[in-house]
């Protein structure tokens, strides 16, 4: 079954359950948020009571929270112990969030890997390992997904190996999986138009099984660009029937994927139209003026 969905807000008001409806107006059956602002560790207190009629509408909308993922701040990096103050509270936040998301109901978290940023990039993989080891315990009831980078910068998680380096090495096996991003994977070399043979590869050294979320987004920039701009759905690099054998991939039914496209005219909200396209498989060349006409 097709789960498809976008990210969406995350109000201090509103918390789970204005994501939630914001997400049904888009049509959406998954959805993925941050709870609170990407680029700071500010965060507000979880509210049962939203959190318990969020659930309550879930249901009746047939929305299974397993497609709900949270996305870890960009600024959580792991993979840098230069300072090894930023190091421990970059852990410590972590923490904060699976508590967070414990208290939501919420099993998959996405992470960026990290960056090493100066120093030895085997160093850098080791300090994700020593982090993640450090953090999770085995009575948690989630998943820290890592998320496939495009390499920009010092990016590490920009490869497979990379990714079967951390997770191999991670005591608690249970507590890690992998959210594969479009965008990220073109940038990073690989040619989407082959993605059952990157499937291949992946599932020979991680196991396909690993993988709990995809990030759908076309790219503005050429195979191997290593830059990670996200375009729209069939206006980028990649196209749309590439993204749409991608989603329709039989080797991954029923997982979640999350639409990170960007706003149009950076005012409005593409996912409701993108959703539609993608559930007709058919491309909408008037995309852009429909969305700004509200059509």
């Amino acid at each position: 079954m097709l789960y498809i969905g976008s990210h969406v807000s995350y109000k201090k008001d509103t918390q789970l359950l204005g994501s939630l409806n914001e997400a049904l107006s888009y049509g959406s059956n998954a959805f993925m948020f941050y709870t609170g602002a990407p680029q700071n560790t500010l965060r507000d207190k979880i509210n049962d009571m939203l959190t318990i009629e969020a659930l309550t509408k879930m249901k009746e909308n047939n929305m299974l929270l397993e497609n709900v993922i949270v996305h870890a701040p960009y600024i959580v990096n792991l993979a840098n112990n230069k300072e090894l103050e930023k190091y421990e509270f970059a852990q410590n936040f972590l923490r904060q969030e699976i508590e967070r998301c414990m208290l939501l109901g919420i099993k998959y978290i996405v992470l960026h890997p990290g960056s090493s940023v100066g120093i030895d990039e085997k160093v850098a993989l080791n300090n994700i390992i020593k982090g993640l080891n450090n953090i999770l315990l085995k009575e948690d009831n989630i998943c820290i997904l890592l998320e496939s980078m495009a390499g920009k910068g010092t990016e590490l998680g920009k490869n497979i190996d990379e990714l079967k380096y951390i997770i191999d090495n991670i005591e608690l096996k249970d507590k890690v999986g992998v959210c594969l991003d479009t965008c990220h994977l073109n940038d990073s070399g690989i040619d989407l138009n082959e993605f059952d043979k990157y499937l291949d590869e992946f599932d020979e050294k991680i196991g396909i099984d690993k993988i709990h979320c995809i990030h759908i987004n076309d790219s503005k920039n050429i195979l191997g660009s290593h830059k990670d701009r996200h375009e729209n759905i069939g206006l980028g690099t990649i196209g749309f029937d590439t993204l749409i054998n991608v989603i329709y991939n039989p080797r991954l039914d029923n997982i979640p994927k999350i639409l990170e496209t960007p706003y149009v005219d950076k005012e409005y909200a593409p996912y409701k139209y993108e959703i539609e396209m993608i559930r007709n498989k058919k491309f909408n060349p008037n995309l852009y003026h429909d969305i700004i006409n509200n059509k």
